[in-house]
């Protein structure tokens, strides 16, 4: 007699995942991520080994989901302003830029304790995954934008679709090099002006590929980098 097949509650599924990633993304936050163990997290579900490794087969793939839904949810809270048919393209752009890190601040626990560890050799992989994803979720939304931007007259570029591949290129290239320099700030050993010269030098490259003059984008406001970099 042969065994009928297991069937997958989706929605049970997705909530037991769920519940996984609310830990672990806690505990990443409170013990660090070299800290946590694969048991921590069991320990506070009260869960077996057999379920986590349902879901995932190793602790850097519980990590990558959590980074994984981070940026998720970053790209859905940009929504109401890409969706926004009122909105001119360019004000549309900056705030998609002010979105990721209004997202970011409002996390910045999580994104600090993700920092400590992001950069190793052993998450090489894991960057990798997620810069593809973003470059797949992101490019469609920017793409849209500057077609926008060409259809009002602001932007001058002849394929909207490689444009925003280069744009979120570019601001992926930002935020690695804004990480990079938060942790130096921290250490002493770079100047908030070299920062802001940084961001400056960066939102002039944006301009540039979008064809608008000097001057008519803010990447990031003062407020934000002084939250992070002051």
């Amino acid at each position: 007699m042969t065994s009928m097949p297991r069937t997958v509650n989706p929605t049970l599924y997705t909530v037991r995942r769920e519940a996984f990633l609310d830990v672990a993304q806690r505990l990443v936050q409170t013990k660090g991520y070299e800290a946590m163990s694969i048991q921590d997290v069991l320990d506070e579900l009260e869960a077996s080994k057999g379920a986590f490794y349902h879901y995932f087969d190793s602790k850097q793939a519980l990590l990558e989901a959590v980074v994984e839904r981070f940026a998720d949810g970053a790209i859905a809270a940009l929504a109401p302003v890409l969706g926004d048919p009122a909105m001119p393209a360019l004000r549309k752009l900056e705030s998609v830029f002010a979105g990721i890190a209004r997202w970011k601040a409002e996390r910045k626990e999580l994104v600090l304790a993700i920092l400590e560890v992001w950069n190793s050799d052993g998450n090489a992989l894991v960057r990798e995954k997620l810069r593809r994803m973003t470059v797949r979720r992101l490019v469609p939304l920017l793409s849209a934008v500057v077609e926008q931007g060409v259809r009002e007259g602001a932007f001058r570029v002849r394929s909207p679709e490689d444009t925003a591949t280069v744009l979120v290129s570019m601001l992926q290239g930002f935020q690695d090099l804004a990480a990079q320099y938060f942790i130096e700030r921290q250490a002493g050993s770079i100047t908030f002006e070299a920062v802001k010269r940084m961001v400056s030098a960066f939102t002039e490259a944006f301009e540039c590929v979008l064809g608008v003059s000097n001057g008519s984008l803010t990447l990031t406001d003062e407020p934000t980098l002084h939250l992070w970099f002051g």
